[in-house]
């Protein structure tokens, strides 16, 4: 038998807590199998470290030697596992502004409980980049436009929408326009990323449609007079364009947000952003 590093983590834990009760429970294992590990160790290096008896544990003097060697041995393993996640990054993918303060407080909540990095990737279809393998979580507005079986979504929050027209729009001057008005007016689509579109009323399609491939496209489209557009709120706050002007929509459905990933890639740091996205 190899010595692994299980039984160099027993050894050197009972060794220290002088219990083997103690190391159990440290370790979150049974007693008789902690005793087994040791007991392996001992039979694969052909030497006995430690002397038992009912009521305490000590190193023999093979063992206190051993145990130096093992301690060095281990704390050189943890500070290489930890230079390694340190370099470790998780790319997130979004298609333009990421809902504030939820991403900041994300990405710190998740960085400083992992040590990892993550990577932010713009793309116009982050579900296209995401089963390509450019991202490993992508940030979803709307439903997923996908067919692929295998992908996971998971809701986070809503989002409220809000219209945007030209500063010379006729639309400009309103305190708010209604859901069921936006039809009325020309509506420029984004439809790769955006969340509304002709698909926003299923009995009902707008007068005109302005179809932009791109956030930009659909931006300058807006601000040159060719249309309205309808997107989250956090567009207001941030300010996207010194050509347009937001006006409040009432009675209209909420934007899902949520994130999408593939199950089995990156599947431990991918599971610990999720916690956090949701603990955000």
């Amino acid at each position: 038998m190899d010595v692994e590093l299980r039984h160099l983590r027993a050894f050197a834990t009972v060794a220290r807590l002088g219990s083997f009760t103690g190391a159990a429970e440290e370790l979150a294992i049974t007693q008789p199998a902690l005793s087994r590990t040791v007991r392996q160790l001992e039979d694969t290096l052909q030497v006995r470290l430690l002397d038992r008896t009912s009521r305490h544990v000590e190193l023999t003097n093979e063992g206190r030697e051993f145990l130096d060697d093992v301690e060095r041995v281990l704390g050189d393993l943890d500070r290489a596992v930890a230079a390694a996640r340190r370099q470790s990054r998780l790319r997130l993918g979004f298609s333009w502004l990421l809902p504030d303060p939820w991403a900041q407080d994300l990405v710190g909540r998740f960085e400083a409980a992992t040590s990892s990095t993550v990577v932010m990737v713009r793309a116009d279809d982050t579900i296209a980049a995401l089963e390509h393998g450019a991202v490993d979580v992508a940030l979803v507005r709307g439903e997923p436009k996908t067919a692929a079986g295998e992908l996971r979504v998971v809701h986070l929050f809503d989002e409220t929408r809000v219209a945007v027209c030209a500063l010379n729009s006729p639309l400009a001057t309103r305190e708010h326009v209604d859901w069921a008005e936006i039809p009325d007016w020309p509506l420029v689509v984004n439809v790769l990323s955006g969340t509304t579109g002709p698909w926003s009323w299923p009995d009902r399609r707008p007068c005109a449609v302005v179809e932009t491939g791109n956030f930009d496209e659909w931006i300058e489209s807006v601000a040159a007079g060719r249309g309205i557009g309808v997107v989250p709120e956090v567009a207001r706050r941030r300010s996207v364009h010194p050509a347009v002007t937001f006006v409040p929509v009432r009675n209209a459905p909420p934007i899902p947000v949520s994130l999408a990933f593939v199950p089995g890639r990156q599947e431990r740091l991918v599971r610990r952003f999720v916690e956090a996205a949701l603990q955000a």
